[in-house]
């Protein structure tokens, strides 16, 4: 099997267990101004090869979030802001992409592309990510303080788990 296929496949069920065994129960209340929650198994979606067709993306995002759909009881909510994340991801890719290009083989991790590439490229995508997710959740643009509120709760705490995470496992692909 191939090396990035295989690290692919055990960083999905890393992620996925630590998002639905650990972080799952870790969330903060910011007194009454919305609620902190670790939302970091977008960073599987993010870190998929340059190169990985959109097709599959799209379908690697679907079955994910029904995963964590299935965990968190949540109707598809996970699902729609993971495809709506994998749909945008190359966009992102494409606007910061270095002056030289990629290669065929580079995945988007922070050993490969240096820490500022990475933080910017993970901050953009997270941000967006959350957003949609909480305005699928309260499916109305009434609540939008709350949805922005908890966007941002939730974004800082998410961006240091997964900085973090690269730095304990730096992997190449």
């Amino acid at each position: 099997m191939n090396k990035v296929v295989s690290v692919n496949i055990i960083r999905f069920f890393i992620i996925i267990l630590a998002q639905v065994l650990i972080f799952k129960r870790i969330s903060f209340s910011t007194e009454g101004l919305g609620y902190a929650h670790f939302l970091i198994y977008p960073l599987f979606i993010l870190l998929l090869p340059v190169k990985t067709p959109k097709g599959v993306l799209l379908i690697l995002a679907f079955i994910t979030g029904l995963i964590v759909d299935i965990f968190y009881d949540s109707i598809g909510i996970h699902a729609s802001a993971l495809v709506f994340t994998a749909y945008i991801r190359n966009l992102f890719i494409a606007l910061l992409e270095p002056y030289e290009g990629y290669n065929t083989d580079d995945s988007p991790t922070l050993k490969t592309m240096g820490i500022g590439w990475f933080v910017s490229y993970i901050s953009i995508c997270l941000f967006i990510h959350l957003f949609f997710y909480f305005s699928v959740e309260a499916f109305s643009f009434v609540f939008i303080l709350d949805i922005f509120l908890n966007t941002v709760f939730s974004f800082f705490p998410s961006l240091i788990v997964i900085v973090l995470s690269q730095y304990i496992f730096k992997t190449k692909y």
